[in-house]
């Protein structure tokens, strides 16, 4: 061994004697690969969530040479990895969205039997919502909303300017909040309740 044993809480360290030690990069997975996948599958299902996990840690241990140790946590870089292979799949995701718009069926969360008819019914508009906004404003917006990032992890993770960020978010946020409060099964009340606090 090169040095101490890394920091169970410093990604950055993981990776440089990952370099050395490559057996030593399954800590990373065991910390950030059920988030990832957790993240993927909201946005394109169980199914292609097993395979975005896999890539995304596949491409990070190919490059983890490349990783900026400047910065001590690796989940931005994922998450980053992770959007850039859920772009690939953005005709996948779209439809499913759409889908779940018109017929109220969601092709994603079908499996999941925990999930009520109704609940899954009162996400079409959101789905629609969703679906109408560009892959970079989408992009940003989820990985607000459900992988629970920041907006400096958002732009280290696609790469983009802070300000492009804000104002994507912005944009996102305005329009699905447009699309949840003009759509006629909505009533004020419901958009109130079914408004999802992201986009306020």
């Amino acid at each position: 061994m090169t040095g101490p044993p890394a920091s169970p809480d410093d990604d950055a360290e993981v990776i440089a004697q990952s370099l050395e030690e490559p057996e030593i990069f399954a800590g990373l997975y065991d910390r950030h690969a059920p988030d990832i996948h957790r993240y993927a599958a909201r946005r394109l299902g169980e199914g292609a969530a097993d395979d975005i996990t896999a890539d995304t840690f596949l491409i990070a241990f190919r490059s983890r040479r490349r990783f900026d140790r400047s910065r001590s946590s690796a989940r931005p870089w994922l998450y980053g990895i992770a959007a850039n292979l859920i772009g690939k799949h953005r005709r996948s995701e779209e439809r499913g969205l759409r889908a779940l718009a018109r017929t109220g069926q969601d092709p994603v969360a079908a499996p999941w039997s925990d999930r009520c008819d109704d609940r899954i019914a009162a996400q079409a508009p959101l789905a629609a919502a969703l679906a109408a906004l560009s892959p970079g404003d989408r992009h940003v917006l989820l990985l607000v909303a459900w992988a629970d990032l920041g907006y400096q992890e958002v732009a280290q993770a696609l790469g983009i300017p802070l300000g492009t960020v804000r104002s994507r978010l912005n944009r996102a946020r305005r329009k699905v909040r447009e699309a949840l409060c003009t759509d006629p099964s909505f009533t004020p009340a419901d958009a109130m309740e079914l408004t999802p606090s992201w986009t306020k």
